[in-house]
């Protein structure tokens, strides 16, 4: 299996790609700070379930990877409300991704607590 097969793994990179293809419409004042951060951000998610599972022969590294991956989530809710604050999104727009970046939350938690799932060895 590639961790490109990984539910997380999609569902985080397609809620990557909703908030890149948003974004666009933000102001330019906002390009140093709030594009940029809730870019990287949302793309940090994707790419630390990769490295985890890529880990997953170290559990203490598997489970630190998705830990940070959980973490740049969690931050990615948070540019969101500063989105929707700032009215650069919809609060209907700001509800559908929230829900998505929760979904994403839901299955790097799954994986957390079932890493033999994913090839983790105890």
């Amino acid at each position: 299996m590639k961790f490109q097969d990984l539910l997380a793994y999609k569902k985080s990179f397609s809620l990557a790609m909703n908030i890149f293809e948003l974004s666009k419409s933000f102001p330019k004042e906002e390009i140093y700070s709030l594009t940029d951060q809730i870019r990287r951000s949302s793309r940090s998610v994707s790419i630390t379930i990769a490295e985890a599972y890529r880990k997953r022969e170290y559990p203490k590294h598997f489970h630190s990877k998705l830990t940070d991956s959980d973490a740049e989530n969690s931050e990615t809710q948070g540019w969101l409300e500063y989105c929707v604050a700032c009215k650069y999104i919809s609060n209907e727009k700001f509800s559908e991704l929230t829900e998505q970046s929760l979904e994403v939350g839901k299955l790097i938690n799954y994986m957390l607590l079932n890493p033999e799932k994913f090839g983790v060895k105890k």
